[in-house]
C-alpha cells in the first residue's frame, strides 16, 4: 500500500462517515452526491487493502481497521486544518488566535472574565463559538475549535476526547419577578403546568437531565413549550410573559443575583453536572490553550468562591 494514494478528499470523507455512521449523511455534509462518496470510500479501502466500513442492519459500522485509521485519519484533518487558519490568522493580522466552542451557560457565566483575563495575558486573538453540545464536539472533532468549554457529554460522545473538570451547577427552574408562581407562598411543582414552558432543544447535552427531573417531580411533557438554547431569546420572552424557563443556572445568575428573576424552590440536586475543558485526545495542545486555562481557572475559582 502506497500512503501517497491516500488524499485529503479520502480522509474527509471516511472520517464525516465515520462520525454519522451514514454515507448520505457525509457526502450531504460536505456537499458531494452519495455516489460520489461512496467510490471514494471504495479507493481508500483499496489503498488500505482492508474494509473500513461494515453493514449492520440498515445502517453501518466501522470495522476494527476503521476504528483504528479513524483517530489517525481525524487527527491528520484536524492537524491540517489548524495549519491552515494559523497561517492564515498572521497572515490577516500577525497574531496567533485560539477557538473557543462554550455553551450558553458557559458565554454567559464566565467567559467574559476569561476572555479579559486572556486578552491582558497574551493579546491574542480569541474566537468565540456558543451552540448546543453536539454541534460544537462535532467541530471540535474536525478541528474546527481548539477546544469546548461546557458540560461532559454522555459517554458515547467522549470517543477521541479528554475532559478536564473546573466546577459543577445545577439546572434552574425560572420565572420573572412578579411572577405568580414567584408570590405563591405553598409552591407546588405540579404548578408549573399551567404555564408555558421553556425546554433546552433534545440534543443539548441537559436536556436528558430535565427529562429525568420531570419524571421524578411527576410532571408530564410540557404541552405548552418552545424548545431553545437561545439564552437572549429566553431572556426576551421571560420577561414579557408568564413562562417558565429551565435552564442551567449560570446562564441566569446574574439576574437572579440583581432580582429580575427567581429561581423556583424545585429540588434540582439531581441535575447538577461537571462543567470543564473537552479536548481531542490525540491533539498537541494548542499554543495559547495554557494561557487561556489560567484565565479559565482563575474566574472558575472566583465563581466557587461566590458560590
Amino acid at each position: 500500500m502506497n500512503a501517497m494514494q491516500i488524499k485529503t478528499r479520502h480522509l474527509a470523507v471516511f472520517v464525516e462517515t465515520a462520525q454519522r455512521m451514514s454515507v448520505g449523511k457525509a457526502a450531504a455534509a460536505l456537499g458531494l452526491s452519495q455516489p460520489a462518496a461512496t467510490r471514494t470510500l471504495r479507493e481508500l479501502e483499496a489503498a488500505l487493502d482492508r474494509p473500513l466500513l461494515a453493514r449492520e442492519g440498515r445502517g453501518i459500522r466501522l470495522t476494527p481497521a476503521g476504528e483504528e485509521f479513524c483517530r489517525h485519519a481525524a487527527a491528520s484533518l484536524a492537524a491540517l486544518r489548524r495549519g491552515v487558519d494559523a497561517v492564515q490568522d498572521l497572515a490577516g493580522s500577525g497574531r496567533a488566535a485560539l477557538r473557543i466552542g462554550a455553551l450558553p451557560t458557559v458565554s454567559a457565566r464566565i467567559m467574559p472574565k476569561v476572555a479579559a483575563g486572556f486578552l491582558a495575558d497574551t493579546g491574542a486573538l480569541l474566537t468565540i463559538v456558543t451552540g448546543e453540545n453536539t454541534v460544537l464536539l462535532d467541530r471540535l472533532a474536525r478541528g474546527e475549535l481548539d477546544v469546548v468549554v461546557g458540560r461532559l457529554a454522555a459517554p458515547e460522545r467522549m470517543f477521541g476526547l479528554s475532559f478536564e473538570h473546573l466546577y459543577s451547577e445545577e439546572v434552574r427552574f425560572v420565572v420573572r419577578r412578579g411572577h405568580p408562581l414567584a408570590d405563591t407562598h405553598a409552591f407546588a411543582p405540579a404548578a408549573i403546568a399551567a404555564y408555558p414552558v421553556i425546554m433546552p432543544t433534545p440534543g443539548s447535552v441537559i436536556r436528558p437531565y430535565v427529562e429525568r427531573l420531570l419524571i421524578a417531580l411527576a410532571l408530564p411533557e410540557p404541552q405548552r413549550r418552545i424548545e431553545s438554547v437561545s439564552d437572549s431569546f429566553g431572556r426576551a420572552f421571560l420577561r414579557e410573559t408568564n413562562a417558565v424557563w429551565i435552564i442551567s443556572e449560570g446562564v441566569v445568575a446574574d439576574e437572579i443575583a440583581a432580582g429580575a428573576f427567581v429561581a423556583l424552590p424545585v429540588d434540582t440536586a439531581e441535575t447538577r453536572g461537571a462543567v470543564g475543558l473537552t479536548l481531542r485526545a490525540d491533539q498537541d495542545r494548542p499554543p495559547l490553550l495554557d494561557a487561556f486555562g489560567r484565565a479559565l481557572r482563575a474566574a472558575t475559582a472566583a465563581l466557587r468562591a461566590s458560590q
